[in-house]
């Protein structure tokens, strides 16, 4: 049995130890079928700092995460929507977390959303091991990347065939609709 955790976050700067996620959005898949779609906005963690520059990027303001879901609260929404597809006890039972560069950014800032929530058990939930997608499609576009320009994920899904809305871009439930399309692409056939 298959259990991936497509998600992306947006936060408020770069560094997982410093700033904290504003969103956290994507879709739990069971062996090929969406089981649900979620797309969380809360409050940063109390102490973290809060970058202008990146809540500029994300499309979202100062005044607009005031009024988000509190940090706790968010923690425990997440916490009611995993307990529904694993056995938090059980050792073989857990989700592939996936994502585009999740492997050097989202997975960082979503542990730390654990453990800013005290909590220490990530790995109950998660393979430590996750699936990068952005990895995925390097092999899969490795004859053209030299006539890409970058390997963001706008440039990827465009690369791929897939309609990019550029105004959508930075919103972590669209960036993940993005992510799951090339992740169909570049495993079609396996």
């Amino acid at each position: 049995m298959s259990k991936l955790f497509f998600f992306d976050v947006e936060t408020t700067g770069t560094r997982h130890w410093r700033h904290s996620v504003h969103q956290i959005s994507g879709c739990i898949e069971i062996d090929g079928e969406v089981k649900e779609y979620f797309d969380i906005r809360c409050q940063p963690y109390h102490a973290a700092e809060i970058d202008p520059a990146a809540l500029e990027i994300s499309g979202t303001s100062m005044e607009a995460i005031k009024g988000y879901m509190p940090f706790k609260d968010a923690y425990r929404v997440i916490l009611k929507m995993l307990g529904k597809y694993v056995n938090k006890f059980n050792k073989k039972d857990k989700f592939f977390l996936v994502g585009f560069n999740n492997a050097s950014f989202d997975n960082h800032f979503f542990r730390a959303f654990f453990v800013q929530n005290l909590d220490d058990y990530f790995g109950s939930w998660f393979w430590s091991s996750s699936i990068d997608v952005m990895v995925m499609a390097t092999q899969y576009l490795m004859r053209r990347r030299h006539d890409m320009v970058n390997f963001k994920l706008m440039t990827v899904a465009a690369a791929l065939g897939i309609k990019v809305d550029e105004n959508k871009l930075h919103d972590a439930q669209y960036d993940i609709d993005l992510t799951r399309s090339i992740y169909k692409i570049v495993t079609a056939g396996k």
